[in-house]
């Protein structure tokens, strides 16, 4: 008889990482094409573990088990799925199983799931809808595709403005089509237009007569259809909402987004960023290589250029370096500490900047502090590596050089640092997508000019 591999609960060191039992239990019941084991293996799991399952496991055994256990690839795990390899399971999934699995979704989670596909395959996807959920699934797609509009679910629990507490909980009882997740009653005027929000636990704990307009919620804050998701999520995170109202150009509401839309925004936009200052776009690990190769490609020739303009500073000192050996040595320390220095503040820039903490009101302010702590970084290194260049080569003077080419280069990186993000945005670039190039480019410069100058100045 074949034992039952139930998921382990999640141990303290690991967290919640995906058992690797339970990934080799895959692999041994797709080699064998026992289904009931698959099976056996998935009813227990989360969507988003399924979803980690079919993102680990090769191509081939992934089609091995969307042909063995399609069934329990429901619409939850395909909004878990990466969006590089949704594509691929919608491809292969049987029409009767796709349709399946995105009637159970809210229209939101429809539209994310659609909105990236080709058209054959969105119309696919529509064609297995109900008329209302199509026709909601389509309005929504109408909109821009970083919009609130994208973002927002159809489903709405909405009220008169005039009823009280006995009448909402009566409505409720009597609907078995409600949203599967709401957390407000909104209500609305005669035209529709939302006017205020109560949250279902003042509603349980209010009376039958109160009145809903007597409990309403002082976060209310509608937000309209074509405002740009990030500053959706910026809203939620700075306001600390739930959920919100959406509406149209007219004022009427036409939907709600909900705290988890907002935060997978919010951790979406995090994400973007990091991946930008690394250079390396939205890459994801599901990626074909040739992808991958042509994304990071564009960032790579850019350092290139960058490098070149440092040697070509490098190449001016030509003589010097030859007649003193140790400033070949040296200098790249000089460059490495601006760069790191430089990287620190421009993480600290670009972060301030998406959070709206950096403003016209504080700029300077936060300029002359990266100053002042590149001036006090600087002078604590220069006196170590003053120290070093005495100690090593046996040159006073050397270590004078190296000192002072430091703090100059510490405090120049700190000023890049912020001062360039600022002036991006302000010309309307990403600052997470080019600041990197040109700090790197300005501390290579600044360090390999200040330390090579001063050597030809003090020592030669």
């Amino acid at each position: 008889m074949t034992e039952v591999l139930e998921p382990d609960a999640p141990e303290q060191d690991e967290g919640y990482a995906l058992d690797g039992k339970v990934l080799s239990a895959v692999h041994l019941a797709v080699a064998t094409g026992d289904r009931d084991r698959l099976h056996e293996l998935f009813e227990p799991l989360h969507a988003a573990d399924i979803a980690d399952i079919l993102e680990q496991v090769p191509e081939a055994e992934r089609r091995e088990i969307l042909l063995f256990a399609h069934d329990l690839v429901d619409g939850e795990v395909l909004s878990e799925l990466d969006e590089g390899l949704r594509e691929e399971v919608i491809a292969f999934l049987p029409a009767e199983a796709l349709g399946e699995a995105v009637r159970e979704l809210e229209t939101d989670d429809v539209v994310d799931l659609i909105e990236d596909l080709e058209e054959p395959q969105q119309q696919a996807l529509l064609d297995e809808l109900e008329d209302a959920d199509r026709a909601a699934v389509e309005h929504a797609l109408s909109y821009p595709e970083t919009s609130a509009g994208r973002l927002m679910q159809r489903e709405v629990v909405v009220a008169p403005e005039h009823w009280d507490v006995g009448d909402t909980i009566d409505f409720l009882r009597a609907h078995d089509d409600l949203p599967e997740q709401f957390y407000h009653i909104i209500l609305v005027d005669p035209r529709h237009r939302p006017t205020g929000y109560v949250t279902l636990g003042k509603l349980m704990g209010s009376r039958r007569g109160v009145k809903l307009n007597e409990i309403l919620e002082d976060s209310f804050r509608p937000i309209p259809a074509t405002q740009e998701e990030a500053e959706v999520a910026y809203a939620f995170n700075q306001y600390h909402l739930i959920s919100a109202p959406v509406v149209d150009e007219d004022g009427r509401l036409v939907g709600v987004i909900t705290i988890d839309d907002a935060m997978v925004v919010l951790d979406e936009e995090h994400e973007e960023d990091i991946l930008r200052l690394a250079g390396v776009g939205e890459g994801r690990l599901s990626d074909k290589v040739i992808d991958t190769t042509k994304r990071r490609f564009p960032w790579l020739a850019v350092n290139l250029a960058t490098a070149i303009l440092a040697s070509l500073v490098i190449a001016q000192f030509e003589a010097a370096i030859a007649q003193i050996v140790a400033l070949a040595v040296l200098m790249p320390i000089v460059a490495s500490m601006g760069g790191n220095a430089g990287t620190q503040s421009l993480t600290v820039a670009v972060r301030a900047i998406a959070t709206k903490d950096l403003t016209g009101e504080n700029v300077w302010r936060v300029i002359r502090r990266e100053a002042a702590v590149g001036l006090l970084n600087g002078l604590a290194f220069a006196v170590i590596m003053g120290i070093v260049g005495v100690v090593w080569f046996g040159l006073p003077m050397l270590g004078v050089v190296i000192a002072v080419a430091m703090v100059v280069n510490l405090v120049v990186a700190g000023l890049a640092g912020i001062g360039i993000p600022v002036v991006l945005e302000k010309l309307g670039v990403d600052p997470a997508l080019a600041s990197g190039a040109f700090v790197t480019t300005v501390t290579d410069v600044v360090g390999f000019f200040a330390f090579l100058g001063l050597a030809v100045v003090l020592l030669l």
